[in-house]
């Protein structure tokens, strides 16, 4: 029960963080700027990477085990890679944001216009669907004709093809592509323009200044760290002899906890987000103060009412 309390308290702590973060790009004009929309793009793919993974889980500790068809064991699998691709990819986009802002500051203005941002969101989207689509309908093409017990909390894509009995060979090397695609190009695309923007805060000469700088890309700069340390670390180092319960324990943090960090770094290292945020409260204060006083007022407006109608011997 501590466990699933725990994980239960997680997912509703993450749905509410990027749902807040949505809201609050949405709501204030001060954050309607290319790197908070697709601030808003990660939160909403960290809400369907959970909602993906939680609830089952939750069944899963709460019953000690958990039953699921194949069909959907093979559509999860489906929505954690997508969801696990779209990520990168938008780490990708937000880096690409950072680096035109502090590197080339006089053309970010023409050059990350609104319809390119679309574009570059609509890309990531469409490429993470295609692509992960293509890896899972091979998966779900392969016999599975031995055991039917994944070893995981998750239908994740190697304790898959561990049950299969055909020959995974061939679908090995095409997970090994779709990762340099999609996991190690991203990011050294990112490792180049954080190694262009350093060495430009570097030139610059005031203290202050340097600091405001580099506080406008530490919270992207943070997150991109912890999720590709982890993703790296699962999937892109050797898994023999490594302990089955520490590689759960790694899928869980990506899974599980990642989600719920990127509202916490992107609201406590904002001050942007922490100004709307308060607006935000005052007006839904003032707003309630309003219903409040219009709802005494109907109320002595009848009790008025009722004194005339009593006074007229109605």
């Amino acid at each position: 029960m501590f466990l699933f309390t725990l994980i239960f308290v997680i997912y509703i702590l993450t749905l509410c963080g990027n749902l807040l973060i949505i809201t609050l790009v949405s709501y204030s004009k001060i954050l309607h700027t290319p790197m908070y929309f697709f601030l808003t793009q990660l939160s909403l793919s960290d809400i369907i990477l959970t909602t993906d993974i939680c609830p089952n889980l939750l069944y899963i500790v709460v019953n000690e085990n958990g039953t699921m068809s194949f069909t959907s064991c093979i559509f999860q699998h489906y929505i954690f890679a997508t969801t696990e691709c779209l990520e990168c990819l938008l780490l990708t986009v937000m880096a690409y944001d950072r680096y035109l802002a502090i590197c080339h500051p006089l053309h970010y203005t023409s050059i990350m216009n609104m319809l390119f941002c679309i574009q570059l969101v609509a890309m990531s989207w469409l490429l993470s669907i295609i692509i992960m689509m293509i890896s899972t309908v091979t998966i779900a093409c392969l016999e599975f004709c031995g055991p039917n017990t994944i070893d995981h909390f998750f239908c994740d894509a190697l304790p898959l093809l561990h049950l299969s009995c055909s020959d995974t060979s061939l679908i090995q090397i095409e997970m090994i592509l779709i990762s340099v695609a999609v996991l190690f190009l991203p990011f050294l695309f990112i490792i180049i323009s954080y190694s262009k923007v350093i060495c430009t805060i570097l030139k610059i000469t005031s203290t202050a200044g340097k600091h405001k700088t580099f506080s406008t890309c530490s919270s992207h700069l943070t997150v991109v760290s912890i999720f590709y340390v982890t993703l790296i670390f699962t999937y892109g180092l050797p898994t023999k002899g490594q302990l089955l319960s520490i590689s759960k324990l790694e899928s869980l943090f990506y899974t599980v906890g990642a989600p719920l960090l990127n509202p916490i770094i992107y609201s406590l290292r904002n001050k942007d987000m922490k100004i709307t945020f308060i607006k935000l409260l005052e007006n839904l204060l003032t707003l309630y103060e309003r219903h409040i006083t219009m709802f005494k007022i109907c109320c002595d407006s009848n009790r008025f009412i009722s004194t005339e109608d009593k006074l007229h011997g109605k």
